[in-house]
């Protein structure tokens, strides 16, 4: 596969499984170790304000044990930009987040914020993470997210992968022509670009094919096919499609 497509894999639902019973395992730093060895070039975990599955713990194990880079999901809130500053991992991702959602629910609104996301970010990049918005192919949030001095933007692929589950194929496609066209512009602006939200192995392959698209975080449908196939095996099935779909 070319070097400029990475896999990242999410770890979050590990820690759910763990919490519902509120024991000690599965242990998100010991799928996160096995998701290194199968072949992720790096592993993201989303610290809810709310801690319903990573916890502060969690962050600071994967921290000290990972080799490979941490994607560091979080609010823009005052709590998080510490927390980070406090561990400056790799990246950080910021997404819209509400105590009320099962999971994240579309892009942020990075337009319609850019004062304060502006001051928000600027510590971040000035203690050397590279900082991500996580938002919708909309060109203004694009624009925005390079005004703000973000170096990437992660593609809200969610609407994709619904359309395609529901079969309404026709407007799948014409979502998959606007994430298309939303990562050839970002990447005019000199943003690198990521994509990701409930890619699957159904809906990989057309995303992966974004030539501008550098990096895929997948999490939840990787962590469910491992309870069928093994985690290894479901990493290394994602990335042969992703090799397939770039090949």
């Amino acid at each position: 596969m070319p070097k400029s497509l990475r896999l990242g894999v999410n770890v979050d639902h590990v820690a759910t499984i763990r919490n519902a019973r509120g024991s000690a395992y599965p242990d998100p730093l010991r799928a996160a170790l096995m998701a290194e060895a199968a072949g992720a070039n790096g592993i993201t975990a989303h610290l809810r304000e709310d801690r319903r599955h990573i916890r502060d713990a969690d962050i600071d194990a994967l921290m000290a044990g990972l080799k490979v880079p941490l994607n560091f999901e979080m609010a823009a809130t005052p709590e998080m930009q510490k927390i980070a500053l406090g561990h400056r991992p790799h990246a950080c991702c910021i997404v819209p987040e509400k105590r009320e959602e099962v999971t994240t629910e579309g892009g942020l609104d990075v337009a319609g914020d850019v004062a304060r996301l502006n001051d928000f970010v600027a510590p971040l990049v000035a203690a050397g993470i590279r900082v991500s918005m996580f938002i919708g192919h909309d060109p203004a949030q694009i624009e925005a997210s390079a005004q703000i001095g973000a170096q990437v933007i992660e593609l809200h692929t969610g609407l994709y992968c619904d359309l395609h589950a529901e079969g309404k194929f026709a407007e799948r496609d014409h979502e998959l022509e606007a994430l298309r066209a939303g990562a050839a512009y970002a990447a005019s602006l000199g943003l690198e670009v990521h994509a990701g939200h409930g890619l699957s192995f159904d809906t990989v392959g057309p995303i992966a094919a974004i030539k501008q698209v550098r990096e895929l975080n997948i999490g939840h449908f990787l962590i469910a096919e491992a309870v069928f196939l093994g985690l290894d095996p479901a990493i290394t099935h994602m990335r042969r499609l992703m090799e397939a779909a770039r090949g």
